[in-house]
């Protein structure tokens, strides 16, 4: 089950014969796109990124494929949506700041008409594009409106979910193009998603021209829903602790080359207690086998895609991402919390028991719980924090592009990419055209660059700098300076090639370096029109104490 075992392991992904009606662009043939999106899936939580989880699929396509250590997404499951789809920063979308939703403040808004897709500007480049999975970059209080639905933003096929969350059995706001359906027969999410990515693979399969897949899983995001099967084989793994589990992922991670030796490994969250104080290890010791097993589950569905594009002969003219949408993570489900995207019972009748307790043992239809902090710990090692914060522990993706007919034999890159970098990406890929007006309206200029150079020889210039904001956190990086801060802390500054895992603040060595990056931070929030997050809150008349308590835990 080791990261270096599944690495190492026989070459099922070998050379496809090639597909018909393919277009050259220059450089390349025109390449079918997939692009495959886990949720709040932490940087160390694959074997080929140091896991103990078992995801031989995502393993093979490492061996014969790129894999980034240092691409970042934007701290949040919509914002990073919206990132992805538009290559601009989510403030630019409409998705980057709090808006009302369903008559109470949320972190979700709207896309914009300011931006294009992925999906839009492939689909007038001559591809046939898909969505399965979650969507989650509209409000659901705009489901009748449906303005903003997969097939009104590019999509000729949609099947999954409007909103951002809910069980993995009978998910709400699930929908086939632009109808609601209801859940049918033995249905589990995970496999729906991955039977309707074949299903749409096989109905391109009937074209000559090449089509963009958009693959979005919920999986791992809470609830803990998984097989008993698939729980099982993880039990015993976890009884070892958080703390063990911890070191040994840093220790694989430099084994595989992904960290360098001397970058420490974080310590422990100080509002995790060491393994051997916790209370009700069998309980905990589940909780993680639980969302390891929605790991492997997902691996096993992306393996039975990569079968799908290799019995098509198209794979080796596939350019396949993989990469999470945040870090992992922390919240916690207060016992009895009340949810607006639970259903009323389950199935077959049975009451919904919601929140984090050694009561409810997670996994079943009948419960509704996530993980906790002293794991999510764990999905981000070797870094500190999670899903929410601009440290590496809520931005550093695990990310994956494999491309044969471009791409030969594994590499690891260490260039620092960002998730608006995909849409660029796709339109080199497809010598497709990124539009300055498009259906009348003016666009916004691209803010991502291609990982083409990357992928055909390593390198590339890059961008100057890169910028986050996420509930008041933020961050700037420029080479290797990252200035970052919590929402109400001062900027600590980190040098990046010599201490990744952000454990020596030398803010106060280089006051020079945090006025420059401070101001760079400056002028690219005016640019991007972040709002102060202190105004947002006083808007929504949300006390800032009880907010930080409410999303912090601290």
């Amino acid at each position: 089950m080791s990261a270096l075992g599944s690495l190492a392991s026989v070459e099922r992904f070998g050379c496809a014969a090639a597909s018909a009606g393919r277009v050259q662009t220059g450089r390349h043939t025109r390449p079918n796109i997939v692009l495959i999106l886990a949720d709040d899936l932490g940087y160390s939580d694959i074997g080929c990124f140091g896991a103990e989880i078992d995801t031989p699929n995502l393993d093979r396509l490492a061996h014969h494929g790129v894999r980034f250590t240092q691409m970042y997404s934007v701290a949040r499951c919509c914002p990073s949506r919206a990132s992805l789809l538009t290559g601009l920063y989510p403030h630019q979308t409409g998705i980057g700041h709090m808006t009302m939703d369903l008559g109470k403040p949320a972190y979700r808004g709207d896309l914009n008409r300011q931006c294009v897709t992925i999906a839009e500007v492939l689909r007038s480049a001559g591809y046939r594009t898909f969505l399965s999975g979650k969507w989650h970059v509209t409000p659901v209080g705009k489901m009748e409106a449906k303005d903003n639905f997969p097939l009104q933003r590019g999509f000729d096929r949609f099947f999954g979910t409007i909103r951002g969350a809910g069980s993995y059995y009978h998910p709400l706001t699930l929908m086939r193009d632009n109808n609601p359906i209801r859940p049918e027969g033995d249905f589990f999410y995970t496999d729906a998603i991955t039977e309707n990515a074949v299903r749409y693979l096989n109905e391109a399969a009937r074209d000559d021209g090449p089509f963009f897949l958009y693959v979005a899983y919920t999986a791992p995001h809470w609830p803990l829903h998984a097989f008993p099967e698939d729980v099982a084989k993880y039990r015993d793994v976890y009884r070892r602790g958080w703390d063990r589990i911890r070191a040994e992922r840093h220790r694989r991670m430099i084994d595989l080359g992904l960290i360098d030796a001397q970058c420490p490994l974080t310590p422990r969250d100080p509002k995790a207690p060491p393994w051997e104080e916790a209370p009700d290890k069998e309980w905990e010791a589940e909780r993680m086998a639980v969302y390891a097993a929605q790991v492997d589950h997902m691996d096993r569905g992306i393996g039975a895609i990569v079968d799908a594009l290799k019995q098509q002969g198209a794979l080796d003219n596939t350019l396949l991402f993989f990469l999470s949408d945040n870090g992992g993570c922390a919240e916690d489900i207060p016992l009895g919390l009340e949810l607006d995207f639970l259903p009323e019972a389950t199935r077959d009748g049975r009451p919904i028991r919601v929140g984090n307790a050694p009561s409810i043992v997670p996994g079943g239809e009948d419960t509704f719980a996530s993980y906790g902090l002293a794991w999510a710990n764990v999905s981000d090692a070797p870094f500190a924090l999670y899903k929410h914060w601009v440290h590496e522990g809520g931005i550093a993706s695990p990310t994956i592009v494999h491309w044969p007919e471009v791409v030969r034999g594994g590499r690891i890159s260490h260039e620092v990419a960002h998730i608006i970098d995909l849409m660029a990406t796709c339109v080199d890929a497809a010598g497709a055209d990124y539009p300055s007006l498009y259906d009348g309206r003016d666009v916004l200029p691209l803010e991502g660059q291609s990982l083409l150079p990357v992928l055909e020889r390593g390198i590339r210039q890059g961008h100057g700098h890169l910028c986050w904001e996420h509930e008041g956190n933020r961050a700037v990086r420029k080479g290797k300076w990252k200035l970052v801060a919590w929402f109400d802390r001062d900027w600590e500054l980190y040098d990046m090639v010599a201490d990744r895992t952000e454990t020596r603040d030398l803010a106060a060595e280089q006051p020079d370096i945090v006025r420059e990056l401070a101001g760079l931070y400056a002028q690219w929030a005016e640019r991007c029109g972040v709002q102060p997050w202190e105004d947002l809150l006083a808007a929504f008349g949300m006390d800032r104490e009880v907010w930080k308590h409410q999303h912090t835990g601290r």
